[in-house]
């Protein structure tokens, strides 16, 4: 263990050649300014964060970053995918896929130190060449689980991997693969893990998370590639599922359907995430069909208003303060949410991804570039950037947990420290 011989701080978000204090530094103050820290401090457990959003409510974190960019602490393999990263305990989870055999990864999520390997036969091979895994793991305390392209469902321990449950679609429950795979991330929602599979009757189904036994099924749409995602107050959401069909809205009591509207994409590629609020749900898709704001507070639903000015294939938009932000294709947009009205557009990015952490943005670039940037619906304002990873089609949404800057390219996964 290395001995505690001083602390350096540097003070407000000044750069990095500003010259940094070094103080005496005494037990107390670590305790100290370690909870302060730790205040700022956010898990990011499951696909779109704490609140299913896309956003962290960590704010103190490092802005100002250098011309190359922050601190990178690690970097590792994981395989080839589009998977996205989870956090949760001081572990980083991610999957990739390596001569058709998956990978689920867990790392220490300072270190970036290999703490276990879930491996299991898996194709990965897909009709347009976009191989490998496609969903981002779901962390729950001491359990963590995943899905593959093709139907593989696992409940593994948190800490060593080991396998707790497991399901198969194909086999138990006679489901057929999406063009492109599965691609949700199931949903823990209470003693529940929620997901769609697919098969006679069973669009969805919910397990009890423990011990994998099915507790209800419903349904009879077409899989297509979102997340079953709550809405509502807490205590008594209800599970939003954007099925190849359109959105529908359901009990997570029995899967019971509670509302739903008509949203049919070319190759049924309704993939992101639905956007729900104030008894309204925002839906998107690419291949031409646009976006919509769809009133459900009734029970029946009506469409407000329908255009094609953002077109989400692969990323999710983001809700604030009235306004979505999101990537129509390879233009990164503002729209207004209620009358749908185009604030700007941006086209530097391409197809990219988003999230928001505190007052700031991070983009990531579908080339693998990184930047942080202030989003209004005057406009968007770049503050920093850097070439992060190499390749292309670098989807996989980046993370912020913790002050660590998580992203990804199709085979590795990289660190940034972005304490402040």
């Amino acid at each position: 263990m290395h001995q505690l011989t001083g602390l350096r701080i540097a003070f407000g978000s000044a750069p990095r050649h500003r010259r940094a204090v070094t103080l005496p530094c005494s037990l107390g103050l670590v305790a100290l300014i370690g909870t302060a820290l730790v205040g700022q401090a956010e898990d990011w457990p499951h696909w779109r964060g704490p609140a299913y959003d896309g956003i962290s409510q960590e704010s103190d974190w490092q802005a100002n970053w250098p011309a190359n960019g922050p601190k990178q602490l690690w970097r590792a393999p994981v395989g080839v995918g589009y998977s996205s990263m989870s956090v949760s305990n001081g572990r980083v989870f991610t999957m990739g896929n390596k001569d058709d055999v998956d990978l689920v990864s867990a790392f220490d999520a300072v270190t970036g130190k290999p703490l276990w390997v879930h491996k299991y036969d898996c194709e990965a091979k897909d009709p347009n060449g976009y191989h490998g895994t496609r969903v981002t793991p779901t962390a729950d305390g001491s359990r963590v689980y995943t899905l593959s392209r093709h139907g593989h469902l696992f409940c593994l321990d948190a800490a060593s991997g080991k396998v707790v449950w497991s399901k198969h679609f194909m086999s138990d429950y006679g489901a057929e693969d999406p063009r492109w795979g599965f691609s949700g991330s199931p949903l823990v929602f209470g003693d529940l893990l929620i997901t769609e599979v697919g098969g006679a009757g069973s669009t969805v189904v919910a397990f009890d998370k423990s011990t994998g036994r099915e507790v209800w099924k419903a349904g009879q749409d077409k899989v297509a590639y979102s997340s079953i995602v709550p809405y509502g107050p807490t205590g008594a959401e209800s599970l939003a599922e954007f099925s190849a069909a359109g959105i529908v809205g359901r009990s997570p009591k029995d899967g019971a359907e509670l509302w739903r509207a008509e949203w049919k994409t070319s190759y049924d590629v309704n993939a992101a995430t639905p956007i729900i609020t104030d008894g309204k749900v925002f839906v998107s898709s690419g291949y031409g069909k646009g976006c919509a704001l769809i009133d459900f507070s009734g029970g029946a639903t009506k469409t407000l208003w329908e255009n094609k000015k953002m077109r989400n294939h692969v990323g999710t938009c983001i809700l604030v303060d009235g306004h979505l932000y999101g990537f129509d294709e390879k233009e990164l947009k503002c729209l207004d949410l209620a009358t749908g009205e185009e604030k700007w557009a941006e086209r530097k990015y391409g197809k990219g991804s988003l999230l928001l952490a505190g007052k700031h943005w991070i983009l990531y670039g579908d080339r693998g570039y990184l930047a942080v940037a202030d989003l209004t619906p005057s406009g968007c304002q770049e503050l920093a950037g850097f070439q992060a990873m190499e390749g292309k089609d670098t989807w996989a949404v980046p993370v912020l947990a913790n002050g660590l800057l998580y992203c990804r390219n199709l085979d590795e996964l990289a660190c940034f420290d972005v304490r402040p």
